[in-house]
């Protein structure tokens, strides 16, 4: 059992983490390894290194999966949820007091602010598309695989092609790099416990995936559709957190949950806040239900969309050292990062821009925030500008 003091450790550390970690994922995981490879000394380079390899390979919110992966490592499962709840807290609390006010403004298409918002979302998307195709598309093999998923999600709509432009090239990346060698190394320290869990957490997600749908097929409730349906989202999201947005929004906006003008000004003010992105789920959970209690559906889906990543992490993080070793599995993992560059220029096209930038104006702010998101400006920063910029500008 993790000692009190164990505990309060790793939820201090994460709280405050929570509340200064701004810029997305990447930025979070410069943010750990100099918290907790360089001050604390929690691990080393080589095991930071690992965890976050194992985090990439799985689908899920990688940041929020490695501060679950981080928070075992030191203190058990509780240490894991302790950390991961702290991580979420601040942004979470944000996005649910958000959900609430949405509403409040009646017409969303003419709430200037919110329109700046809209189109920082697209310049915020655009500038990790950009970044992502030069990292995980460095050859003409991957890069044909990312125009293909492209090609079909915008061709044949729907979170089912999605997600089968995934799997194909998940197929496709494990034919084209068959002939390579993967490196094996030895497994680092803190890797070979706790089967038991492990084998008991891969088993629940694998009866989720089955049962969710079903339960929401006969019940018919709000509630269990929409736990069904971020839980989906958590389990099949590859990349990144900016990847959540087409397979979040096939999910809330087609069957009227939430309109896409709320829907996207709740992305936009996702990107000011420091934490997980994926705390997006907060906002959409009290959207969409609503009320004097809509903090309930907030709660649901942040609940439904983080429990896949730590149900994965859980159950992979002791047997890595021998997957990470098989070279099918890499190459692919190979094929799907290709997969998601092409789903985040699809969505960068449809919705955000055909549904967004509908002026010269807006073309050229959506412009020149790219540029901004490109020369360094803090994602906080560049969402509060547009912000403005749409209040007393654009409208």
């Amino acid at each position: 059992m993790p000692k009190l003091k164990e505990l309060t450790e790793v939820g201090g550390a994460f709280l405050r983490l929570g509340l200064t970690s701004f810029g997305g994922a990447f930025a979070h995981l410069a943010y750990f390894r100099k918290e907790f490879v360089e001050r604390r000394r929690w691990l080393d380079d080589a095991a930071y290194a690992d965890i976050v390899a194992l985090c990439q390979f799985l689908p899920g919110p990688a940041s929020s999966q490695v501060v679950f992966a981080l928070g075992m490592r030191r203190a058990g499962v509780a240490g894991a949820l302790t950390g991961s709840l702290c991580f979420m807290l601040p942004s979470a609390v944000l996005m649910i007091a958000f959900g609430y006010g949405i509403y409040s403004l009646g017409d969303l298409r003419h709430v200037g602010w919110l329109h700046g918002l809209r189109l920082a979302a697209v310049a915020v998307v655009a500038a990790a598309a950009w970044d992502m195709s030069f990292r995980l598309c460095p050859d003409w093999q991957r890069r044909i695989l990312a125009a293909a998923s492209t090609a079909a999600v915008l061709l044949l709509s729907g979170a089912a092609w999605q997600v089968g432009a995934i799997a194909g090239c998940a197929l496709a990346g494990v034919w084209i790099y068959r002939g390579r060698d993967t490196p094996d190394g030895p497994a680092p320290a803190g890797f070979t416990r706790g089967h038991a869990w492990a084998a008991a957490s891969l088993a629940l997600f694998a009866l989720l995936i089955f049962l969710l749908p079903a339960l929401a097929a006969v019940g018919r409730e709000r509630s269990v559709e929409m736990f069904d349906g971020f839980y989906r989202v958590g389990s099949l999201v590859f990349g990144g957190g900016h990847v959540v947005l087409p397979l979040l929004r096939s999910v809330v906006v087609p069957p009227g949950w939430i309109t896409d003008d709320a829907f996207l000004a709740g992305y936009g003010a996702a990107q000011a806040l420091p934490g997980p992105l994926f705390t997006f789920a907060g906002f959409l959970g009290t959207a969409i239900t609503r009320g004097d209690h809509a903090w309930m559906g907030g709660l649901i889906g942040l609940f439904a969309i983080f429990l896949p990543a730590w149900l994965l992490v859980g159950g992979t993080y002791p047997f890595w050292h021998l997957l990470r070793s098989r070279t099918w599995a890499q190459s692919a993992l190979d094929g799907i990062n290709a997969a998601v560059v092409g789903i985040l220029v699809a969505a960068l096209y449809r919705p955000l821009c055909t549904e967004n930038v509908a002026t010269p104006r807006d073309a050229a702010a959506v412009v020149a925030a790219f540029l901004l998101a490109k020369l360094g400006t803090p994602p906080w920063a560049l969402v509060a500008l547009m912000a403005a910029f749409g209040q007393w500008i654009l409208r």
